[in-house]
Parts: C-alpha cells; structure tokens; sequence
C-alpha cells in the first residue's frame, strides 16, 4: 500500500471555492481504481492550508489516476487557486496503532 500526502495552500478568497470543487470530486477520487482512503485535513492555527491524505493499492494506480480525466479536471479547477507551491509525498505505511 502507498500512501500520498498532499499539502495545498490557498489564497483566503478561494477556499470556498476548494472546497465546493472537493465536495464534488471526492466521491469519483475515492472510486478511482486502487484509491481505498481519502481523507481531507486542514490545519487548524491556518485555515489556508490543506491536506489530502489517500491511500493508494499500489504506485501503478496512483500513476494512472495522476494521469486520469477524473485527475486533469480536479487540478484544471485548483491549481489557479494556489497561494503557494503544492508539496506531495508518497510513503510507505508501516504500522497502525490503534
């Protein structure tokens, strides 16, 4: 299982609009091949900045959603409403306590 983090910050007057565009990709995010998680987070001491965090069966089905029409559209609408550079990152799930 692959994991991938995304950090996304956003100018204040789009957040609204991130979110609304989330509301209404998310369900064909998580239905996309391979997809088993997905969760958004945003932090608290900045209501800017965003998480997603998914999980992902294997890098071959995170790299064909990132070069999926459900993955085109989804970042056609968000990119222009970036603050700051996205950072993303795939890692390796190790342990879950719970």
């Amino acid at each position: 299982m692959l994991v991938r983090i995304v950090k996304m910050g956003f100018y204040k007057q789009n957040v609204a609009v991130f979110l609304k565009n989330f509301n209404e990709s998310k369900v064909a995010i998580r239905a996309f091949k391979g997809c088993t998680f997905l969760e958004l987070y945003r932090k608290k001491s900045d209501p800017t900045i965003f998480f997603t965090y998914s999980h992902w069966e294997t890098e071959d089905d995170l790299e064909l959603y990132r070069k999926s029409e459900v993955f085109n559209t989804v970042w056609a609408k968000t990119k222009p409403l970036f603050s700051i550079r996205p950072e993303a990152w795939s890692v390796e799930k190790l342990e879950t306590l719970e």
